[in-house]
């Protein structure tokens, strides 16, 4: 029997319009009523994912900050934060990548040292909560992550200035133009790990669904993985399975539905 339905938000639960599919709150409603709860697993900030299902926040686990931090209502079930010295470290490197910018994401808010548009445009989508700071290294937070929004590509242009550091540091690729670091420990598996220990759940009893390689260790702890079809390549070998629909064709839920075979 499944007790946690474990999805990732952007390009798996989401639209790329970021919208919520037709159909998941009433699957959501159904499932808490018979013993099934939904897990919500994002690189984001908790205040924005808690913003968009403000409803639920009572009824669902959220794992935020690529697991960094995980909850229930006001419960915090897994705290897992960047040490001080790395942080500093990983801001002075952040600094000198053309065309990324730095971001450090706190418990309080997530911060940037640049008022640049397109950076607030975007970092907005993901953080509700924002500060433009003249320095970083002063921000009085404790830091979950520590992310480079970079417009040429952060697998291509970020990610080579932090790759040596990943005895020290969790560095994922995280979406086209996201690079995120965090603990060397904190992924959306490890506090996957303690939702299940919380829950009293095993493997065998949680299905999950991912798309980019921040999902890569959520899917390996579920005994039942799906990669949606629009996933990064190599995320493909994590997976036991690979949903027939991508997200903007409500690939999660569809592929539920069939699990269940409910109408």
């Amino acid at each position: 029997m499944i007790k946690l339905i474990v999805t990732d938000l952007d390009g798996t639960l989401l639209n790329d319009e970021k919208q919520v599919p037709a159909g998941f709150r009433e699957l959501e409603k159904k499932f808490r009523k018979e013993g099934i709860t939904w897990v919500l697993a994002s690189g984001r900030q908790y205040y924005t994912i808690a913003e968009q299902f403000s409803d639920l926040l009572e009824d669902v686990y959220i794992i935020a900050e690529n697991g960094a931090i995980a909850l229930k209502g006001s419960q915090v079930i897994h705290l897992n934060p960047l040490a001080e010295d790395l942080t500093l470290e990983l801001i002075d490197r952040g600094r000198n990548i053309k065309n990324a910018w730095p971001i450090l994401c706190g418990r309080k808010s997530a911060w940037v040292e640049n008022n640049y548009q397109p950076l607030l445009d975007e970092a907005q989508k993901y953080y509700k909560e924002l500060q433009v700071v003249e320095d970083l290294t002063l921000v009085d937070d404790v830091a979950l992550k520590f992310t480079m929004c970079d417009f040429t590509g952060s697998e291509v242009n970020s990610f080579p200035y932090f790759e040596n550091m990943q005895k020290r540091c969790r560095v994922a690729v995280a979406g086209q133009i996201w690079l995120d670091m965090t603990s060397l420990t904190a992924t959306k598996g490890t506090a996957l790990l303690e939702i299940m220990k919380h829950c009293n759940a095993s493997a065998d009893e949680v299905m999950a669904f991912g798309d980019y390689m921040n999902d890569k260790e959520m899917l390996e702890v579920a005994g039942i993985s799906y990669a949606l079809k629009n996933s990064h390549p190599d995320l493909f070998k994590s997976a036991r399975f690979i949903t027939k629909h991508d997200n903007n064709n409500n690939g999660v839920i569809r592929e539920i539905k069939e699990y269940f075979k409910l109408a």
